[in-house]
């Protein structure tokens, strides 16, 4: 399942419902004390309220209400479900989905109460027609004497069936939203609930206020989730080692039951064991993983960067793990500041790191963060701005990069007095190739510039489509740097964009590729090396395809996907593993006029 949106409603700051979605990579940004962190940590009260647990002191202090709203919405839900018997239906038959066809789980938590309490409901576009609402709720017998009182032939057995005939049978079922209660409810609507669950997302909180000990959560969190997702994996031979403890319980049990009649008839006619299986939390907690590095050293005893970047070396490996597995659940990964005690170059490690983790298959990341500069590096269609308004103090969630303006004006942004020039590119991806291309080229000639360390040149992403705000509002203007901007030729109206660029009396600079696009640049024996995948790389797309089109499809055949991947993480791909294998000598094979090296005379010009 995959997490579309939140809406939360009395809880914190947010007193009135405010509704915020999600990507595959989301990054909360604002000021400290903002409500950045309140909406993971409502999350994994959603989730797991463990790390974190609804409390009273969780509702708006200023609302007078008891109730706090969790609502979260998922698409890609299992297709069906099976019921008693081997009944299966699906959320679509049983109207348990949205008028858009999601699937959206609300729990309201009574924090009126000492231990606050709660209930579940799905939210649904369900029958309100009298007589037809609330089948799910119905036991069946009382099914039966519907299906007779409507005289509909239909088999008796199987609750499902049932109710799909009764529904059809209705005409108009007067469909409007309805909080359907499935905690505390019993038949099918129970059931139901149980295998949703079953299905629910993973979510693993990483906090930034951690004291990082060997028995605290930053550091057992991760190792925890694996935990999950293994025993997740060996369910079928949990479910046989239950029902073995249970029998040879039960064969105790007649065992003492035998030898007590022998001493005294009278004292029990039988004696039977209740057996209670324990719950999935308490397998969890049968096991507990300590992480030991170099030489034996505790994690705990190293940096708290250290620690940071083992963290994002195991989401990387599970990322990895749950890709090749044929029933995994999705994982969403939330981390607080993952910016917090780190080297600038291990900043640029961990947004590579979440930007490669969020492509993968069945993983959403969530970032929070204060640092514009941080902010900047990432996609900027997984900006999140939140911010207060200066009147009512009401917080407002705004997302986009065309907020970066703001972002920028309320953060504050720092230049760094040796960065000389300013690259601005479209997007995360042309950051990578730009430092690989440049790197290649300075190992040949080292008058140009290598763009993966030299200080002197800072990348800007302008976010594709919202690359005309930047550009129109000249947001950078403030830092008085030199400006060179480096667009795609897939997009007429770039041209424009760089006109206005080099119309500016800066001294700035701007010009786009002569070939489609920057994977364009790439030679085949470099997707080889790195894919063991051969494809055409051509100048402009072929029958329609680009580059990394033809690429995505070779990539999900091999792989086995059911779909292809998108544009956007084949282009994380290739910027992760293809673009670093590119050497001066298949640049030059790809770009025998020498565009690449004239983009790098001009900066290396400008800097000078």
């Amino acid at each position: 399942m995959r997490l579309l949106s939140v809406t939360l409603k009395n809880f914190r700051c947010y007193a009135e419902e405010i509704n915020v979605g999600f990507g595959d990579l989301t990054t909360f940004v604002g000021r400290n004390d903002i409500g950045k962190s309140s909406v993971l940590e409502a999350l994994e009260i959603f989730f797991n309220n463990s790390i974190v647990s609804i409390e009273q002191g969780d509702k708006n202090v200023f609302s007078g209400d008891e109730k706090v709203e969790i609502t979260c919405e998922f698409t890609d839900f299992p297709h069906s479900l099976n019921l008693d018997a081997g009944a299966e239906t699906t959320l679509a038959e049983e109207f348990l989905l949205t008028n858009t066809g999601t699937l959206k789980l609300r729990k309201i938590y009574d924090c009126g109460n000492k231990k606050p309490s709660v209930e579940i409901f799905v939210l649904a576009n369900h029958p309100s027609a009298p007589g037809f609402q609330n089948l799910i709720e119905l036991k069946e017998k009382d099914l039966q004497a519907k299906v007779k009182e409507l005289q509909l032939d239909v088999p008796l057995k199987g609750n499902p069936g049932m109710r799909k005939a009764i529904w059809a049978a209705a005409g108009d079922l007067q469909l409007v939203e309805t909080a359907i209660p499935v905690s505390k409810a019993k038949e099918d609507a129970k059931r139901i609930w149980d295998q949703i669950e079953s299905y629910l997302p993973m979510f693993a909180l990483f906090q930034s206020d951690r004291s990082s000990k060997d028995s605290d959560d930053e550091v057992q969190s991760p190792m925890k989730a694996a935990v999950a997702a293994a025993l997740a994996e060996v369910q079928a031979d949990i479910a046989k080692i239950q029902q073995r403890v249970q029998e040879k319980a039960e064969e105790i049990a007649k065992n003492t039951h035998e030898e007590l009649k022998t001493i005294d008839p009278m004292l029990a006619s039988e004696l039977n064991p209740e057996f209670t299986p324990p719950t999935a939390a308490k397998w969890q907690g049968l096991f507990s993983v300590a992480l030991n590095t170099d030489a034996g050293i505790p994690l705990n005893k190293r940096g708290s960067g250290v620690r940071r970047l083992v963290l994002v070396s195991f989401f990387k490996a599970e990322a990895k793990r749950l890709l090749k597995s044929s029933n995994r659940r999705s994982i969403i990964y939330a981390i607080e500041e993952p910016e917090t005690a780190q080297h600038p170059n291990n900043q640029r490690i961990l947004i590579e790191s979440f930007k490669s983790l969020s492509s993968e298959t069945g993983c959403q990341v969530i970032l929070t963060t204060h640092s514009p500069g941080f902010a900047s590096d990432l996609p900027n269609d997984s900006i999140r701005f939140i911010f207060r308004d200066a009147t009512t103090g009401k917080p407002f969630i705004q997302a986009g990069a065309n907020v970066f303006g703001a972002v920028a004006e309320t953060l504050g942004v720092t230049p760094d007095s040796r960065v000389k020039v300013l690259l601005c590119v479209e997007g995360p991806t042309d950051v990578a190739a730009f430092k690989a291309l440049s790197k290649a080229l300075h190992a040949e000639d080292n008058s140009l510039p290598n763009l993966e360390n030299d200080e002197r040149v800072a990348f800007i992403v302008l976010g594709g489509g919202n690359l005309k705000h930047w550009v129109d509002e000249n947001y950078l203007r403030a830092l008085n740097k030199k400006e060179v901007h480096i667009y795609d030729r897939d997009v007429a109206s770039y041209a424009e964009a760089a006109t206005k660029v080099n119309a500016r009396q800066d001294g700035s600079w701007a010009v786009q590729t002569t070939k489609h696009e920057i994977e364009s640049y790439l030679h085949s024996d470099a997707i080889h090396e790195a894919f063991n995948i051969k494809i055409e790389v051509t100048d402009h797309p072929v029958d329609g395809k680009a580059t990394p089109k033809r690429f995505a499809e070779a990539y999900s055949a091999i792989q086995g996907f059911d779909a292809i991947m998108g544009d956007t993480k084949a282009k994380l791909r290739l910027a992760e593993r293809a673009f670093p294998l590119m050497t001066a000598a298949r640049i030059h094979e790809r770009d025998p006029q020498g565009e690449v090296r004239v983009w790098l005379t001009k900066i290396r010009d400008m800097i000078q």
